[in-house]
């Protein structure tokens, strides 16, 4: 990773588990970058949660493409931001968190996503909560499914300029 990004917690799964949860995340960065490497027993879409917050207050619009056809979507009010997938082959999410430690505006989130099979998405999800600063990051793979063993998760910090 760039000079810029300071890790500030990875978790790697040594068993099948239903979800995964970075908590305490300092206020000391300008923005946060996630990525995820890793597999599901099941492909899905890839939801997140903000300091525990299951009211509606997300929203999201995706692209996606596998070389032979693309389609688009959106979806809003919901109590989840589906803005990444995981795949039954290996997957690579990385998203980008701005301006999380602000308390004056609502939070956008970029995730990029590939697997080994060619499928591709964008998307950027909004958390629409009355802005506060976000101090748990919540992940889980929509549908029910469990992250598989070996999937590693990194949270990193872009330091201020």
């Amino acid at each position: 990773m760039p000079a810029t990004y300071e890790p500030i917690s990875t978790q790697t799964i040594g068993t099948a588990i239903a979800s995964v949860t970075f908590s305490s995340v300092p206020a000391t960065y300008t923005d946060l970058i996630l990525v995820f490497n890793g597999t599901s027993a099941s492909t899905q879409g890839m939801e997140l949660r903000f300091n525990g917050d299951t009211a509606t207050n997300y929203s999201a619009t995706r692209l996606r493409g596998d070389g032979a056809s693309a389609a688009s979507d959106r979806s809003s009010s919901l109590d989840v931001m589906e803005v990444g997938n995981v795949y039954t082959s290996q997957t690579v999410n990385v998203f980008q968190i701005m301006n999380y430690a602000n308390t004056t505006t609502f939070k956008t989130v970029l995730c990029r996503s590939n697997n080994d099979s060619a499928q591709v998405s964008a998307r950027v999800g909004l958390w629409r909560k009355t802005p506060e600063a976000i101090t748990t990051i919540f992940l889980r793979p929509a549908g029910g499914a469990n992250f598989s063993v070996g999937s590693v998760f990194t949270l990193y910090g872009i330091k201020a300029a």
